[in-house]
């Protein structure tokens, strides 16, 4: 018993140890991979707390007070919403609190970039404080998050198109032929992913004998919302280029698939109800990579945002009273740069990232019961992935005609 109480305490000091390590590693570059990493651990935490934390929910007065006990279902999608709500709130005071730094004399940036075990102690307090705030503030986060998910995937769309036209400018700025092949080629190979997928999708999600009309509808729409990319983009008075036409193609193409498999597995024109464990962990795999991918993209965009940040010149710089030495001089000029991105909109993202890993995970909150164990799996995921395909054409239709309506604006 005392070499077993020993051994506990050596793997205890060790494990504070290792972490105390990976904290102190933290440099000011990889203070945004840190975040993602917390991020990521946050989803970890939700889908192990939705498989295994429902049985001692269940036995918590303060959330099981009713006079018949829910499903198991509902004591998961509770469990996933009270993490998020506490990683919600761990990024939205860091958001608040980051507004209006300019440069890294700010004490807060120190903050932002330091400080590493003090954060990681206070984003564990707050979910588990989550598990104690009344159910009224978790139905409310819940619908909430809807609409703050929504968000996110209209920031995701944002920053596709403003991905697709930088990589388009970048090609052509380089103004030699084989750039131009390339342009063409990567073009080719997204259009023929683009109708090849539209096939699968056909054989797929209308099997011969079922009136498949709704899913059909879907397919044939977003093969005119691709036909529609091409033409609005090589018409000559847009000028456009046919590589963003091809990349939003595939990209809608995919969301129409997303949708498609999100249709509950019972429904008859789901042709992938025979696989449903499969299609949902590839589901939950991709959907929270993506999520990750976006966080991290969204900081990358952010760092290049001059509109969010303060010029840097500032008219009180100007000569020291005493001279200084060249390391203090290195020092205080590092001190008065200007931060490469906004901490604020940075923490943000986060913030409406959590809401939509809450609904990733829970199936928009609705389809849990229906659904058991699938992830994303439901009518509103698959209506809610549709219409972000349709929001996704909206923007880049507009992204190409907005300059010739409004030739006095600057977009």
């Amino acid at each position: 018993m005392w070499a077993a109480s020993c051994l506990a305490s050596c793997c205890a000091a060790c494990a504070c140890d290792a972490c105390r390590t990976v904290v102190s590693g933290i440099s000011r570059r990889s203070a945004r991979i840190a975040y993602c990493g917390l991020f990521a651990l946050s989803l970890v935490v939700s889908w192990i707390l939705r498989e295994v934390a429902a049985p001692l929910m269940e036995k918590l007065p303060w959330i099981n007070h009713f006079h018949k006990t829910p499903d198991r279902e509902w004591f998961e999608t509770d469990a996933v919403l009270r993490v998020s709500l506490g990683n919600f709130l761990f990024f939205t005071i860091l958001s608040v609190s980051m507004v209006g730094v300019k440069n890294q004399r700010d004490p807060r940036d120190a903050v932002h970039h330091g400080g590493w075990m003090m954060k990681i102690i206070c984003w564990f307090i707050l979910v588990i404080l989550m598990f104690f705030v009344p159910n009224e503030i978790i139905s409310f986060y819940e619908s909430a998050s809807k609409f703050g998910a929504g968000l996110f995937l209209l920031v995701q769309v944002v920053l596709l198109l403003d991905f697709v036209h930088g990589w388009n400018d970048k090609w052509v700025g380089y103004d030699e032929q084989f750039w131009y092949v390339a342009l063409l080629v990567v073009s080719l190979v997204c259009y023929l992913a683009t109708f090849g997928f539209s096939g699968l999708l056909f054989h797929w999600f209308t099997p011969s004998g079922q009136d498949c009309g709704l899913n059909t509808f879907f397919i044939v729409m977003t093969l005119t919302l691709v036909l529609l990319f091409a033409i609005v983009a090589l018409h000559p008075a847009v000028g456009g280029s046919i590589l963003p036409a091809s990349v939003i193609s595939l990209y809608c193409m995919y969301l129409c698939y997303s949708g498609l498999a999100s249709e509950p597995r019972d429904y008859e024109c789901n042709g992938l109800h025979k696989h449903s464990k499969a299609i949902s962990t590839g589901t939950l795999t991709l959907g929270l990579l993506t999520t990750v991918l976006s966080v991290v993209y969204s900081a990358v965009r952010a760092g290049s945002s001059t509109t969010l940040l303060s010029p840097p010149g500032s008219p009180r710089a100007g000569k020291p009273l005493l001279p200084m030495d060249k390391a203090d001089e290195h020092e205080e000029k590092e001190k008065n740069k200007p931060v490469s991105y906004s901490y604020a909109f940075f923490h943000i993202i986060f913030s409406l990232a959590s809401m939509y890993s809450a609904m990733l995970l829970t199936g928009w909150s609705t389809s849990v019961g229906e659904s058991g164990k699938l992830v994303d799996v439901g009518w509103p995921s698959v209506w809610v992935r549709i219409i972000t395909g349709w929001a996704t054409a909206g923007l880049y239709v507009w992204s190409l005609v907005a300059p010739i309506l409004f030739p006095e604006r600057e977009f």
